[in-house]
């Protein structure tokens, strides 16, 4: 079973490598810094809470009482959904701003 094509030792060890190389990045970041990327920006946590919103339906808090009720699949793929709009909304932004950046050199 060892010897199936993609399910090496030779990969997983090479997959581990990269893998404890960002960790080992990740460590070696002072605590300052890992605060600061670990803040979410204003203007992304506004987009996906619009997104959310706009998934799950939104009345107005001071008028309607609402609930959702789901099962847990439906519910981890709505939180996987959420993290992966994050994740593209954050890197659309840093690729914002190193455009402005690039553009405001020239």
């Amino acid at each position: 079973m060892n010897n199936l094509p993609g399910n090496s030792s030779e990969n997983f060890a090479d997959q581990s490598n990269s893998s404890n190389l960002l960790w080992q990045y990740v460590q070696s970041m002072n605590p300052e810094t890992v605060a600061q990327l670990s803040k979410p920006d204003p203007e992304v946590a506004q987009i996906m809470e619009q997104n959310l919103r706009g998934m799950l339906g939104h009345l107005p808090p001071e008028h309607f009482s609402t609930a959702i009720t789901t099962n847990r699949e439906n519910l981890g793929q709505l939180l996987a959904s959420a993290m992966m709009s994050g994740y593209f909304l954050n890197q659309a932004k840093q690729r914002m701003e190193l455009d402005k950046s690039l553009h405001s050199l020239h």
